[in-house]
């Protein structure tokens, strides 16, 4: 019978720099420290043992690397099963996607950093592939689902959540129409208390939160359109 190596792989994204203005999608790679793609960046990943399910797999090699409390979403991706996507073995991997809020640091070993999803590193494997479609999926989730709240804080601004979307989306989202949409989809609620104002002048911002902190599905026909597009 012919052997193949199972392994978990985590796609993990946070929308980093918006307090500083700088908003950015990035996720997290490890160096690869031996053969193949010696020196390369990949996904946090690792083999599939034979007493665990997926989940526990892909949360145990995390764990290695980040503080699972960190994580405020986690499913499961996709699984790939190209014959040569491993040089030294056939390998089926199966990847999760992970999102952590933009108010986050979590703590990393050597080795381990955050890099823009359009400014790559060299990466092993098919990575590159994987991360693609993790992006595809959060920013298809984006239109249809509560899924931002796994990025979000607890407490944020409507500038502040509107410059994460459009980091996210990767295109211009309107403040006013953002918040009518998510309004509307009951996602969205006004907790009462204002920010500010801050040193530049200017009158205090209001505070909003996300009602759920489970995925739901709140418009499967909705998606956010381009500033300018109602």
């Amino acid at each position: 019978m012919d052997r193949f190596r199972h392994e978990a792989l985590a796609v993990v994204l946070q929308v980093r720099g918006v307090t500083e203005g700088k908003p950015r999608l990035s996720v997290l790679l490890k160096a690869r420290s031996r053969k193949p793609f010696t020196g390369a960046w990949g996904l946090p990943s690792g083999a599939v043992a034979a007493d665990e399910s997926l989940g526990e797999s892909v949360r145990r090699h995390l764990a290695r690397l980040v503080d699972l409390g960190e994580l405020a979403h986690l499913e499961q991706l996709e699984t790939r099963g190209a014959v040569d996507r491993d040089p030294a073995q056939r390998t089926i991997a199966t990847a999760y996607l992970g999102l952590v809020p933009w108010t986050r640091e979590p703590e990393l070993p050597e080795r381990v950093g955050w890099f823009g999803v359009d400014e790559l590193p060299e990466t092993a494997f098919d990575h590159d592939q994987v991360i693609a479609d993790g992006v595809r999926r959060l920013r298809a989730k984006l239109s249809y689902t509560n899924i931002a709240f796994a990025l979000a804080p607890e407490e944020f601004t409507m500038s502040e959540l509107r410059s994460m979307y459009a980091a996210a989306l990767d295109r211009d989202v309107a403040v006013t129409n953002l918040q009518r949409i998510l309004l509307r989809r009951g996602q969205l609620a006004a907790t009462g208390e204002q920010r500010g104002p801050l040193r530049g002048g200017g009158r205090p911002a209001g505070l909003f939160r996300f009602t759920g902190s489970r995925l739901e599905v709140t418009d499967p026909f909705a998606t956010l359109r381009p500033s300018g597009q109602g």
